[in-house]
């Protein structure tokens, strides 16, 4: 039975406790052990990566195709939006008309367009605020033993595989 990435972990972990408990000395049978593990790791983290790289080569591919159908949408938009101004100038010369069971007609609307907000009087503004956290000024401030209440300095573990 081949055994999982996690249980060869395990099983690495014992012999290296049981290493300890020795007081570091490497005993026969625990150095066939850790070669039996090993060569397992080996061969797990062999058939780890190879999937790891499938699946990145497809998410690559998925992003190429998700660009691809994005262009496709913006020329068809562009071919809709276009055809829709020739109707409504076709609508501003002859007026309604009738093509099959459409009518082709305009409706009346009203927007505001300001040219320069920074012109516009205080009471015709909207202020909006965003509050975020300055990551790097208390990471900062942590490293430097600062104690901030809510905020702790994380350390992590990223995979790196060259």
């Amino acid at each position: 039975m081949k055994k999982t990435l996690f249980e060869i972990t395990g099983d690495a972990l014992a012999i290296y406790e049981n290493l300890e408990e020795n007081g570091g000395e490497l005993t026969e049978e625990l150095n066939e052990l850790l070669v039996i593990n090993e060569s397992e790791l080996q061969s797990k983290g062999k058939a780890y990566l190879e999937v790891i790289g499938e699946n990145e080569s497809y998410l690559d591919r998925v992003d190429i195709e998700i660009k691809r159908l994005q262009g496709l949408k913006k020329s068809r938009k562009s071919l809709v939006d276009n055809l829709k101004f020739r109707l409504s100038e076709a609508q501003a010369v002859f007026g309604d008309f009738e093509i099959g069971l459409h009518t082709i007609t305009t409706r009346k609307s009203e927007s505001i367009e300001v040219e320069d907000i920074n012109t516009l009087p205080k009471e015709y503004k909207v202020v909006k605020v965003t509050e975020s956290a300055d990551k790097k000024a208390l990471k900062e401030a942590i490293k430097r033993g600062e104690v901030i209440e809510g905020v702790t300095l994380k350390q992590n573990a990223n995979l790196k595989i060259k």
